[in-house]
Formats: C-alpha cells, sequence, structure tokens
C-alpha cells in the first residue's frame, strides 16, 4: 500500500521544502495540503470534530504555492490537495493553476475536491450554501474543457467558457481527480462520471460504502480496476492499514501534526513502520 501523509502547513509549522524533502527521502508515497483562504472571526458554523476551531485553519498555507516549493527540491513525491475547496475558485484560474503545476512537476499532481463545511468562508467568495456542490461540478467540468487536446467550449449551469487555447496541459490529459465527501448516491453518481475515486475522511464504513460506490462506478461504464479509493486523514493503527488493503486500498493518507519540524520529524519515525 502506498502510504502519502496530510499536514496543515502554516507559517508556524515545518517547512513545505523540508517535509517535501525527508518524506521522499524516508520513502513515503505523497503529500496532500488542505486549504482555507481564511476563517471569518464572527461564525456561526460549527466546528464538525466540536470545541474550539484549532488554530492551524486560519493559519494555513497556500497549498498549490507550498506544494510548488515541494515540487522543486522532489522528484518522485506525489503532489495532491485534500482538499480543494473547488467552489470558492475562479475554475479558469483554478485550470491554470493545476496545469501548470502538474506540468512541471512531471505528472506528480493529484486534484482532491471537496465542497466545504464553513459557511461565513463559502459567502466571503460569493458562494451560494446550498447550490456549492452543483456549482462545485460544474466548475469541474469547465476545467476538464480547458484541459482538453483540442480548443474545447463548456457551457455550463454556473458557468462557461469559449473554446480556447489554454496551454500547458496537465501531463497526462489530466490530473488523477478524487473527491471527498460523505457517501451516498449523489455524490458516488458524481464520483463514476467526473473523477478517478474517492477521498473519504478519516475511512469510517467503508466496508458498507465500497460496494455502492462500485455499483454506481461500473453502472457508469467505468473499468472496475480503475476506480481509486484513499482513506484520507488517517490515525494508523497496523489493523487498520491491514483492514483497508483487504478492501481493495492500495494508498492511505496519514495524518501529520501541525507542529515544529520536531515534532513532524518525530511522527514521520513513528509511521516508517507502515512505509
Amino acid at each position: 500500500m502506498r502510504i502519502a501523509t496530510t499536514i496543515f502547513l502554516t507559517d508556524e509549522t515545518i517547512t513545505p521544502l523540508r517535509l517535501a524533502r525527508e518524506l521522499e527521502e524516508r520513502g513515503f508515497a505523497g503529500l496532500y495540503l488542505p486549504e482555507h483562504t481564511h476563517i471569518p472571526v464572527e461564525r456561526t458554523t460549527p466546528y464538525a470534530a466540536g470545541g474550539d476551531l484549532p488554530r492551524e485553519y486560519g493559519r494555513t498555507l497556500d497549498p498549490f504555492v507550498a506544494l510548488a516549493q515541494a515540487a522543486a527540491v522532489t522528484e518522485r513525491l506525489g503532489l495532491g490537495t485534500g482538499i480543494t475547496l473547488i467552489a470558492q475558485h475562479d475554475p479558469i484560474v483554478l485550470a491554470k493553476q493545476i496545469a501548470t503545476l502538474d506540468h512541471l512537476s512531471g505528472g506528480r499532481f493529484t486534484l482532491g475536491i471537496g465542497f466545504g463545511w464553513n459557511k461565513e468562508e463559502a459567502a466571503d467568495h460569493g458562494v451560494e450554501w446550498t447550490t456549492r456542490r452543483a456549482l462545485g461540478w460544474d466548475r469541474l467540468a469547465l476545467m476538464r474543457a480547458l484541459w482538453a487536446p483540442e480548443p474545447t467550449p463548456y457551457e455550463g449551469e454556473f458557468a462557461s467558457v469559449r473554446a480556447s487555447d489554454a496551454h500547458p496541459k496537465p501531463a497526462n490529459g489530466a490530473p488523477r481527480t478524487l473527491a471527498g465527501g460523505a457517501a451516498g448516491p449523489g455524490l458516488f453518481a458524481h464520483i463514476a462520471e467526473q473523477t478517478d475515486g474517492w477521498l473519504p475522511i478519516g475511512g469510517r464504513g467503508l466496508a458498507e460504502s465500497i460496494p455502492v460506490l462500485r455499483t454506481a462506478w461500473e453502472s457508469a461504464g467505468r473499468p472496475p480496476e480503475a476506480l481509486q479509493i484513499v482513506p484520507y486523514a488517517v490515525r494508523p493503527t497496523p489493523g487498520k492499514l491491514t483492514y483497508y488493503a483487504d478492501l481493495g486500498v492500495t494508498e492511505a493518507v496519514l495524518q501529520l501534526p501541525p507542529g515544529d519540524e520536531t515534532e513532524v520529524l518525530r511522527t514521520l519515525d513513528e509511521y516508517a513502520q507502515y512505509v
């Protein structure tokens, strides 16, 4: 099983350069970074885990800038977002950022997309909360039109783009794309239609959910072996990772603490047993 990592990189943590070098030297498969542009102080949206929102949420580095640094000092390390809040982006600009990073890194980028939990953050981006999922899928479709080999127009519910010259292209035509979100028929239908697989946080309930996703996947005419399921932000144990492997999971993303260099490297030493 490929073992990747995720971390809330901030202005107070280990740097992207140092972490990326250490991950590659130690044999980890990848680095996925989360995204929050800002966290409004006056917020009514509760933190899903309960209690106060952790400090790092309001201090996250821009994932694309940080991953570009990581790409520059590594050769094999996978680079990903976990997740890009896709509804909060201009899709034409985002398509260019993604294509550039994937091109310059030699096809190492994975686009993890999600739809957010913080209503106030989304509202500041002009996102109507009840339509954020539909908006996000629409923006992914527009980006795929810009990544197409030939100029391809797109007319969607929320946005459109003319047939355009848009280079560079992602190294393999489009980056590997995984969607986060809670299990359900709506999410699984969109995953089957538009992505390469699922990025479930924590990996709970996979034994029940994976067969449902596989049914949606195959009903959409997708090859069974192409489906990728990547448990994300996992707190690892040997038994948990064995369980994932028995379900057919080939990559897991382990959670690192949002700490300084000493703390993060100590955790990597603890995780070495899984690599």
